[in-house]
């Protein structure tokens, strides 16, 4: 605990620090703060400054929940677009087990047994994996952690990993599932699938179990239910226009058709519409696959751009404090001749609150119905004045006025937290006191301040054309490229201007840029897992539409077709889906960061190319390599060999 004590009228403070190990800090500070204001004090303790430090770093967690999230959605689209193919391969199976006497409940039972075992392997790989991996990263992590790390393993998320492995696998297969149940053995052995898409209740039960598991999901992992809806909502929007794209690009060519194009570009379009076609499946994985893959890319630049420190020529790292008005000039052409820039030159002035609302600080406080900070109205306040806002800054309320217009009011700027803390509002008065002259202000406008930034900045501004005759002190910043140039210019200014306070930034700037750095890493490292983990999704989403792909190409290999005609074919059909589910997938990933930065990480959105120049070639690249890959066995049996080995 630190309470902290100021003589009014004087820039002495006084420290007092104390230690019980016993005692519940949050407690103590509710019941001493109002006590330690009336003196003029305030209390600190370790659980607010760390609570401070904290929410500096809320948008690393919040991006490692989206990590998480994006890890599941993943995992969900691998099953339900394997078990989709899977069940559709099976039907005829199924038909068979009814022609012999099999019920809808056995036949229906038979398949959800093999999910909920899939399931199980799965999440029991899943966790041996996970389980050996937390022994592997405090070796691989220790030159990158400032702590050491002690392993324990605890039951508790191996059981939530196997569980959450059956549950995903069995809710996620239950849509395809669900045509087991309802096709007839004629249908299926006639070669119509009318029926699995019935019935409608049913479908409609399984939606809803499925947006209620991604919604408890995201609830769960952002600790917010308001934004665990709306990530819901966003993914099922999502997977709706992705759907009507592709229903669009098939009428589109429908429509359209190139007829005088060649037989095999003319085939590879025909595929993408025929009877059993992938297109929807497709586009939905690798769009889907490929929007979150490119949403993670995109938010991981979000926050690396906050866990950097540009060391460049504007960026201060000397601050110069309590610079005299008289020592200005001098100090400028210093700078000068050791060829240092001045970054900024900024005149503060200091004054406390007079009066508020017509109501003097001395009667605000004696008025215990009045809510208000006290130290608002003991605090010396040093402010300064300019004609426009930095980067910094942002108007939350009310209007920035930069210059004073003779015969209008003074309109000053506050900061949010002076607002909350002084419960002002816009249009109330405001008198300061500046050293013996009061000032009679109006509150035009209310600011939000980055004070993580390494800028100076100031709870109260002016507008120019008011303070510049006031008793005034200069802080002045500049740049210097190394340390031995900083070491000459601070013994310099030692020696000719003992009173100014000198801060040598380089040295915090390089143990903040170690702790960013390692920050960065790890960032960086989960980025890189969850995108590989979803391109190992695509892979096998593309991987199990072979077998719709074998009886037409060993079809076409009987009828006359050559080995590169049918390559050709499946090149083009693939690359057509890679392209549109890709692409679909990209743009809409940008379209959601973009709502992720202003309402999530409530950070500026600077896109990159790279899912543009880089995912989008390479994803419709694997997508046809994998799609070619699945020929292999057409190409190299001859077609009897390969219907009979199918059958």
């Amino acid at each position: 605990m630190k309470p902290n004590y100021c003589n009014i009228g004087s820039r002495k403070e006084y420290q007092y620090f104390f230690k019980d190990p016993k005692a519940n800090l949050d407690d103590l500070k509710k019941t001493l703060e109002p006590v330690l204001e009336a003196e003029n004090a305030d209390i600190d303790t370790h659980i607010s400054t760390s609570k401070r430090l904290g929410r500096r770093y809320d948008n690393v967690s919040r991006f490692l929940n989206l990590v998480a999230f994006i890890a599941l959605l993943l995992g969900c689209i691998g099953i339900a677009s394997s078990v989709h193919i899977y069940i559709k391969e099976k039907l005829k199976s199924v038909a068979v087990l009814k022609c012999l006497g099999a019920s809808r409940k056995q036949t229906f039972l038979i398949y959800l047994l093999q999910i909920i075992s899939i399931g199980l392997i799965g999440g029991l790989i899943g966790s041996g994996i996970g389980t050996a991996l937390q022994y592997a990263f405090p070796y691989i992590l220790q030159d990158f952690l400032p702590f050491s790390v002690e392993i324990s393993i605890s039951a508790q998320p191996i059981i939530m990993g196997v569980t959450l492995g059956i549950l995903m696998s069995v809710l996620f297969a239950l849509l395809p599932l669900l045509g087991t149940w309802y096709v007839s053995p004629l249908e299926v052995l006639r070669g119509s699938e009318d029926n699995l898409q019935k019935p409608k209740k049913a479908r409609i039960a399984v939606m809803f179990a499925i947006a209620l598991f991604i919604f408890l999901f995201a609830f769960w992992m952002l600790k917010d239910a308001l934004n665990g809806l709306f990530f819901t909502v966003g993914i099922f929007i999502t997977v709706a226009i992705m759907a009507g794209i592709a229903q669009i690009f098939i009428k589109l060519i429908k429509k359209y058709f190139p007829s005088s194009w060649s037989y095999t570009k003319r085939q590879s379009l025909l595929n993408l519409f025929r009877p059993n076609n992938q297109t929807m499946v497709l586009v939905l994985a690798i769009g889907l696959g490929t929007f979150l893959i490119s949403t993670l890319y995109f938010t991981k630049d979000i926050l690396l751009a906050k866990t950097t420190i540009e060391n460049k020529q504007n960026d201060a790292n000397i601050i110069l404090m309590d610079v005299q008005k008289e020592q200005e000039t001098a100090l400028l052409e210093t700078f000068k001749s050791k060829g240092l820039e001045v970054i900024n030159n900024i005149p503060i002035i200091t004054m406390r609150m007079h009066s508020i609302r017509g109501k003097s600080v001395n009667e605000i406080r004696q008025d215990t119905t009045i809510k208000m900070r006290k130290w608002i109205l003991n605090r010396e306040l040093r402010v300064t004045y300019r004609n426009a806002l930095v980067d910094t800054e942002e108007i939350l309320e009310g209007e920035w006025t930069g210059k004073m217009e003779p015969g209008n009011p003074i309109y000053i700027s506050i900061t949010d937290n002076i607002a909350k803390d002084a419960n002002l509002k816009i249009g109330d008065a405001v008198v300061f006191n500046i050293q013996g002259v009061l000032k009679e202000t109006v509150v035009g406008s209310i600011r939000k301040v980055d004070w993580s930034s390494m800028k100076i900045n100031f709870n109260v501004l002016f507008p120019v054309g008011v303070l510049e005759n006031a008793p005034t002190f200069n802080v002045m910043t500049t740049h210097v490229p190394d340390e031995e140039s900083s070491a000459a210019l601070q013994s310099d200014l030692v020696q000719k201007f003992p009173n100014v306070t000198i801060l040598d930034l380089r040295q915090v700037f390089t143990i903040v840029e170690d702790i960013l750095d390692k920050i960065s890493w790890i960032i960086n490292f989960m980025a890189f897992f969850s995108i590989l983990t979803g391109f190992i999704v695509l892979i096998g989403s593309v991987r199990n539409s072979k077998y719709q792909r074998i009886k037409e190409s060993v079809l076409l290999r009987t009828l006359g077709a050559k080995s590169k005609q049918i390559l050709q074919i499946t090149a083009l059909e693939y690359f057509y889906l890679g392209v549109l589910g890709s692409l679909t997938g990209i743009l809409l990933a940008f379209i959601g960061s973009q709502l992720l930065a202003t309402f999530l990480f409530k950070e500026p959105f600077v896109p990159s190319v790279i899912p543009f120049l880089v995912f989008l070639p390479s994803i419709t690249f694997l997508v046809v390599l994998v799609g070619l890959s699945n020929l292999k066995s057409v190409l190299k049996s001859p077609p009897l060999e390969v219907l009979r080995k199918e059958v």
